[in-house]
């Protein structure tokens, strides 16, 4: 709903396992040097970047994802063309409707394929409600294109930012290598991410977008500008005039408020954590004190000439079962999602900061911030 902050965001396309999927080939076969090589930027064609957003303004503020297709080329990967997903809620996906959107893409990719169009996949894009994307559903997408494609990028829009702040919220993320090798090997435990030296924000890493046009589209792009510019006095045009509008208190307050509520997620990660931890300790402490009674008893039984019982722990004992770890990845998520709104809080208050600077010094003003009376 709008104005709430979601918390398991439907970031999964509508497909079919990628186990029973006919993935296209992003990077060619038999070269295994370039997918060797370091993702460092992703470039994406102009008409690309305005289907991403045509579909996610239009949806908002319902959750939509599309698929992306392209070319994995050296350190580039290369987004040519996309497709957007059908909406389809839980009731539908209850009903078995699951197929039907695998289809639909298998059809979309078919058709793409006939007209001589790239139809690579090399990830998927979702909308976003004000940087809410940091949730479990996320990773399990990555992990289930990665199975298929090692260079999988997920193209995040949030098109309540661009219509508040005046921001193009577009960005490309990837899960880290350090992430998956742990994950993969099913050691997300409290004593392994000590050993890896693993931190929350070394989950999802932020690839560099570069919007990449024909030159023929650049120069149609620069007389448009002129023309609209010519037009207006001075050579302003209104969209250079909207950059002025000092109004972001909205975008402010809703998520200073998606921030606390994320403030008390992640205190109650750690109220988990510190619950096993003295869980732990406990337990530990019941079972010294079990085998020193056990060796005194033991040492008892040899003075008398009788068996020593055996000083292996006892499965039976409830101060001998091992308990089950609270799952740290929650933890991590909440945390890169703590980190996200502060950061845009942190960049709306300072663009806004200074416009207001800009219009207190065109009146006249000294200063933003209104004179305090002395006297009271």
């Amino acid at each position: 709903a709008p104005g709430t902050r979601p918390t398991q965001a439907r970031s999964t396309p509508h497909t079919a396992p990628p186990a029973t999927m006919v993935w296209g080939a992003a990077n060619p076969v038999g070269k295994p040097t370039e997918a060797e090589t370091p993702l460092r930027s992703v470039q994406i064609d102009g008409q690309v970047v305005m289907k991403i957003v045509k579909h996610c303004s239009e949806q908002a503020p319902t959750l939509v994802t599309g698929q992306l297709l392209g070319l994995d080329i050296g350190a580039t990967l290369e987004v040519t063309d996309c497709f957007p997903f059908p909406n389809q809620d839980d009731a539908a996906a209850a009903e078995g409707e699951e197929d039907d959107g695998a289809n639909y893409q298998l059809e979309m990719m078919r058709c793409l394929r006939e007209i001589n169009v790239d139809n690579n996949t090399v990830g998927w894009y979702q909308s976003t409600y004000l940087g809410s994307y940091y949730t479990e559903e996320l990773i399990e997408t990555f992990l289930a294109y990665q199975e298929n494609i090692k260079r999988c990028v997920c193209v995040v829009y949030d098109p309540t930012k661009s219509a508040s702040v005046g921001t193009f919220g577009l960005k490309a993320l990837r899960l880290t290598d350090r992430f998956l090798e742990i994950h993969r090997a099913g050691e997300f435990t409290f004593e392994k991410i000590a050993d890896k030296s693993l931190s929350w924000a070394d989950i999802v890493c932020e690839v560099p977008i570069r919007i990449a046009n024909s030159a023929l589209l650049s120069a149609m792009f620069g007389e448009l500008t002129r023309t609209v510019a010519s037009e207006e006095k001075h050579g302003v045009t209104q969209s250079d005039a909207d950059r002025l509008s000092v109004s972001s208190a909205p975008f402010l307050e809703k998520s200073l408020e998606f921030l606390g509520e994320c403030m008390d997620d992640l205190a109650a990660e750690q109220q988990k954590v510190a619950h096993y931890q003295r869980f732990l300790s406990k337990q530990q402490s019941q079972r010294a004190q079990w085998l020193t009674k056990r060796k005194a008893e033991n040492a008892q039984r040899r003075a008398r000439g009788l068996e020593p019982l055996p000083e292996e722990e006892d499965p039976s004992n409830p101060a001998h079962k091992p308990s089950a770890e609270p799952s740290r990845l929650e933890g991590f998520l909440i945390a890169n999602q703590v980190n996200e709104y502060c950061t845009q809080i942190q960049a709306t208050a300072t663009a806004s900061l200074r416009k207001l600077t800009l219009v207190a010094g065109s009146q006249g003003c000294g200063d933003v911030v209104p004179a305090v009376d002395s006297k009271a």
